[in-house]
């Protein structure tokens, strides 16, 4: 075994994300990027810690149940560990992040650019009295009570690709191009109403503020069409309000089954993107 080469690793994570300032590895800031890369650090004895790369870098106060990294580590300093990492980790990381499995990854691997699509559920009550206070980190009062079905007509309207940039955040070098694959509401219980949304990437901000512009149309503040109009216009539009961070979560994260599969999908994503039969080429890759 050679004293350089190295294994890459796949982790499947999850955490609440009320006290991390986000995913992303921040000076002076309590990440989960941090904790989890300085738990691995301690139990591979490796200084600096390895760097993970995630699939989707959540903001502050977002949740995870199905979060993906990998990491590339050194193979002696896994084959040491490799039995009792996950049960190692699990001694080391505080009760607000978990590593659920880690394994070795199939060839062509990659946590970020070889993903299909991301799940998310954004939940929200609109019970008159409040949330449960059991559920108050992970789920958002509405106020007004919510009608699914203008919610669900205006949600499909959105469906397919298209440039997202009335929804999103813009960054530097980034595209606001995606393909929204599934976006639905349903009541897990009569006063909590579940937004599932799918895509094969989002932009900064994007779940939560289609999620802020449904709520308007569920408590009849906007018209059903009103948030296929603003996807139309293609600028961040300031009627749309983003919907607080706590109340979503990512849920699970599609990848090809096939190797030769992870490696095209790789590749296809770190392409300039494109709006179908548009001309009109984004500025960048996919960047989530």
């Amino acid at each position: 075994m050679s004293m350089t080469a190295l294994v890459r690793l796949r982790l499947d994570i999850g955490y609440d994300g009320t006290d991390f300032s986000g995913w992303a590895r921040q000076p002076d800031r309590r990440t989960v990027q941090g904790v989890i890369e300085e738990a691995l650090g301690r139990v591979l004895r490796l200084d600096p810690p390895p760097a993970l790369t995630v699939a989707g870098r959540t903001d502050a106060g977002v949740h995870a149940r199905g979060q993906v990294a990998h990491v590339d580590v050194p193979e002696r300093a896994y084959a040491a560990v490799s039995n009792r990492l996950v049960h190692r980790l699990a001694g080391l990381l505080p009760p607000d992040v978990r590593v659920w499995r880690i394994a070795v990854a199939p060839r062509g691997f990659d946590a970020r650019f070889s993903a299909l699509w991301r799940r998310y559920v954004y939940r929200v009550c609109d019970r008159e009295a409040g949330v449960d206070p059991l559920r108050r980190r992970e789920v958002l009062w509405h106020p007004r009570p919510l009608d699914l079905d203008r919610m669900n007509e205006a949600a499909a309207r959105l469906l397919g690709e298209h440039d997202f940039a009335a929804f999103c955040r813009r960054r530097e070098g980034a595209t606001t191009i995606r393909r929204l694959l599934r976006y639905e509401w349903r009541r897990e219980e009569p006063a909590l109403a579940a937004a599932t949304v799918v895509a094969d990437a989002f932009c900064h901000s994007m779940v939560r503020a289609l999620v802020g512009a449904l709520l308007a149309v569920g408590d009849g503040r906007r018209e059903v069409d009103w948030p296929a109009r603003v996807l139309a216009a293609g600028v961040r539009d300031s009627a749309v309000n983003v919907a607080p961070a706590h109340g979503l979560s990512l849920e699970e994260i599609g990848y090809p089954d096939d190797e030769e599969e992870l490696a095209r999908r790789a590749l296809q994503t770190r392409q300039v993107r494109t709006l179908s039969g548009s001309g009109n080429a984004s500025e960048a890759p996919v960047n989530s």
